[in-house]
Formats: C-alpha cells, structure tokens, sequence
C-alpha cells in the first residue's frame, strides 16, 4: 500500500504545480497596446500586489500606462497614465523594491529619442513627475531597469558617438538624484538591446554586438554597485545570430536567456557572474522569439513566443534545480491569434505573465498566473504595513534588536528566513514584549549575508523586513 502511495505522490507531483489559470485582459479600448522587447521587464512583483506597465495608442499617440492588483492578480485596478506628451512614448521597464516602483521609458518630447524616469514611493499609488536622464543630440532607446536596495541601476542603448553603444546610469538614493552617464561598450561595431540585473553590490548587463561580423551576445559586470565596470566578456560563440537576450538574478546565481537561429539558450554562473558554464538549448523547433526569464531561489521560469503550432502562442519552460534541468514546454496560450512578448515575474508561491494579442481585433494587454507555479517559496502576502508591529534596524552583527509599537494582536510569530526561502528559525510570543534581543548563538552562526524577518499573528500577514548582517 505504502508503494503504490509513493507511486501516485510521483506521478501527480508534476501536475501539482501546473495550475495556470485563464487569461484575464487588462486592457479595454479600441486602439493598440503593446509590450516592450524582451530586454526589459513590464511585470513585477511585491508580495500580494502585482504592478504592469506596457505604452498605448488610446489617446491618439504612444503613452505609458500602469496598472496593478493587491490580491496577487485576481482583480486588478484601474488604468493610470504615466506620460502626456504630444510625442510618442513608448517601451517602458519596472523594476520594484517594497513601495518603491522604477519605471523607465523612451519617448521624443524633445524631438529626438530620449531617456525618461518615474517613480512612486507608495505603492502605486501616487506618481511623482518625469525625469530626463539622457540629453543628447542623438538617439537613446530600448532601456532597461533593475533596482537592488536604494540603488536603481538603468541601461540603454545610444549613437551619440556615431554608432550604437551602450550606456549606463545609476541612483543611489532610490531615484531621488542621478549620476552621470556611463559608457559601457567602446568599439566601432552596433552594441543593442541592453538588460541589466542586480543583487547587492554586485550588477550584471547583457547586450547584443556584431564587432565579430555576426551578432553575438556580450556580457559586463561591476563588483562594486556600478562605480567601476570589469571587461566585456563574449557570451556566445556561433555562426547565427545570437539575440533579444534577457538576464536574471538570484543571490549568487545569475541567469542569461536569448534567441539563437529562432531557438531560446540558456547559460548561468553560480558565483556572481565571475565564471560560466556551457549553453543549454532550451527549445530545438527554430521557430522561437524573445526570451523572457526570471528567477527566484533555485526556481527559474522563461517565456517566449513560438510559431511552432503555425501561429504565434506564448510558451513557458521552467527549473526548480537552478537551471541543472529543465521540464517540458507548456504552451500558455492556444487560439488563432497573434500573442507574443511576453515577460514574467514571481511572487510567493506564484508565476505571473503579461503579453499582448489580438483576439479583440486589436493589440491588448493580457495577463495568465499560475499560483502554485513557483514551489517551495514561502508565502510572503501581506496586508497591512509591518510598520504598524514592529521596528527593526537594518544591519545587525551578533544580535537583532526589535521594538514592538503595542499591536492589537495578542500572538506574534516571527520567522527569519535566507533570501533561498529557507527558514533559520522562528518565534511565537502570547503576550507583546515592549522589546525584545535575539542574540548571540542563534545570530552568531548566521554569516554575512541578507535576511527577511517574516511577521505575522494568528488572523493577519504584516510583512517583511530585510536584514543586513555585516
């Protein structure tokens, strides 16, 4: 009995987490809306809020719009539009951290391309005005957005000196003041499509080059938060094209996804971007556009658009072993229409996607989630400000201080957890103390590294704070 137990546990356990859920359309309106390219990402996760940004016709030109939903993508609230210029503004990127969302885009108010940035600090919420961050005479686009702390880290590509490069630029006071620009490729060939990730100090930048007479994909990195920058290093070594690439980061790992001959590859390195392992094919139809990729612990996801089915439909690979294997294709999307460019993001236990298509008789923005699709991450929605519970400094060595601000809720569970998802400890408390110090063995055996103390009581989630241990 207890074999044929394991035999159904073993059979079923593939299924368990492929729970993708119907389309739902976030877009309304008899004009076009489209996704940018695979470079940058227009879907991001914190927690239980789920935030969407694509560029839109409805008004007569090219706008960038915004939308989110607070309930993990169950219901999602209204439009907002970001931009009000005469000129086309088009292909933007998010990236977020806690109430803190980055969004960046190119348009032509000041009558050639340029760079431009919006933040909000709440949420969603509310949006503070545009800023510039390029002014040249000459053509900067296709940008891309990562965030790591207060650090906010933006790419694109731009023909200031002749022929396309690649540049860099950075915050680090969460937006709020920018440093100059950055060149990061240097060579008479055309360097394309830039993405960029970030953990800690450490920021990772992609990008497509034919300085060997055939595109291939470059990668540059800098240890120390973008200050300094390593050499580029050449990624890809083929006779067809090597394009649309897409990168990823997780701790140490760090993950790059692109379009070889119409077929997605995958590399990673698992010490922060100083080594490389080989390629993996992970599709070997040809007819595959656009990679996508996201990761979150050991678990990685791609999304791509596909012709294999004779019409383009949105396809999903993903890892749970941190890229060493990989499961079959699923095909997200099945009807007669265009759906293409899609990007993904995680939150919790949850896969959420966003692409386009024209089922309506125009482009419109979807979204599909799959909220068991991203396994053994802990569940880390949360509905009210954990502000409200508790106060926690941020760095800490052999001890960490909390003090409590007198909660309504008599029980407390606190949990520390690794930024794996693996949990280190946890503590319940009946009765609130006024403070409490957790110290010396239970701190002392931590290395240094980053941390998440997860609070909650026995009716409501709070939320999380992130620790720094030095």
């Amino acid at each position: 009995m207890k074999k044929i137990a394991l035999m159904y546990l073993a059979f079923f356990t593939p299924f368990l987490f492929a729970q993708w859920e119907p389309e739902i359309r976030l877009t309304f309106d008899d004009s076009t809306s489209y996704t940018s390219i695979n470079n940058a990402r227009w879907v991001s996760a914190e927690g239980n809020i789920i935030h969407a940004v694509w560029y839109d016709h409805r008004d007569g030109n090219d706008e960038i719009y915004y939308k989110r939903s607070t309930d993990d993508g169950t219901n999602w609230g209204a439009d907002t539009r970001l931009t009000d210029e005469p000129q086309t503004s088009a292909y933007p990127s998010i990236a977020t951290s806690g109430d803190n969302i980055h969004i960046v885009w190119f348009d032509g108010r000041d009558f050639n391309w340029e760079i431009y940035y919006k933040r909000s600090t709440d949420g969603g919420l509310t949006w503070e005005p545009d800023t510039g961050l390029t002014l040249d005479p000459a053509n900067s686009q296709f940008t891309s957005v990562a965030v790591s702390g207060t650090n906010v880290h933006v790419v694109w590509r731009e023909e200031r000196d002749g022929n396309l490069e690649i540049y860099y630029k950075r915050s680090t006071d969460n937006g709020t003041t920018w440093e100059s620009d950055i060149r990061l490729t240097s060579n008479t060939a055309r360097s394309v499509e830039p993405t960029v990730a970030a953990s800690e100090s450490y920021v990772h930048v992609a990008w497509s080059d034919d300085r060997d007479t055939n595109w291939e994909i470059y990668y540059k990195r800098s240890t120390d938060g973008g200050v300094t920058w390593e050499p580029d290093m050449r990624f890809t070594n083929n006779p067809t094209r090597s394009e649309f690439n897409s990168i990823a980061v997780s701790g140490s790992n760090v993950h790059v996804v692109w379009q070889n001959n119409y077929d997605i590859y995958h590399r990673r390195s698992t010490d922060d971007g100083l080594t490389w392992e080989p390629d993996t094919a992970l599709t070997d139809f040809g007819l595959a556009r656009n990679p996508s990729i996201v990761s979150s612990g050991n678990n990685l996801h791609v999304v791509w658009f596909d012709y294999r089915d004779s019409n383009y439909e949105i396809y999903y690979k993903r890892s749970t072993d941190n890229g060493i294997t990989w499961e079959p294709d699923t095909r997200l999307t099945d009807n007669a229409f265009f759906s293409a460019r899609p990007s993904a993001t995680c939150s919790d236990s949850g896969v959420h996607v966003i692409f386009y298509e024209d089922r309506d008789g125009n482009y419109e923005i979807y979204y599909k989630r799959n909220p068991t699709g991203n396994p053994g991450v802990q569940d880390r929605s949360y509905s009210t400000n954990i502000s409200e519970i508790l106060f926690v400094p941020t760095i800490f060595r052999d001890r960490i201080k909390i003090r409590f601000t007198q909660p309504s809720e008599k029980r407390l569970h606190l949990t520390l957890y690794n930024i794996y998802g693996a949990k280190l400890w946890e503590k319940s408390y009946s009765n609130t103390p006024s403070s409490l110090v957790i110290h010396d063995a239970e701190i002392r055996r931590l290395p240094a590294a980053v941390y998440f103390l997860f609070v909650s009581s026995d009716k409501r989630k709070f939320g999380s704070v992130k620790l720094i241990k030095q």
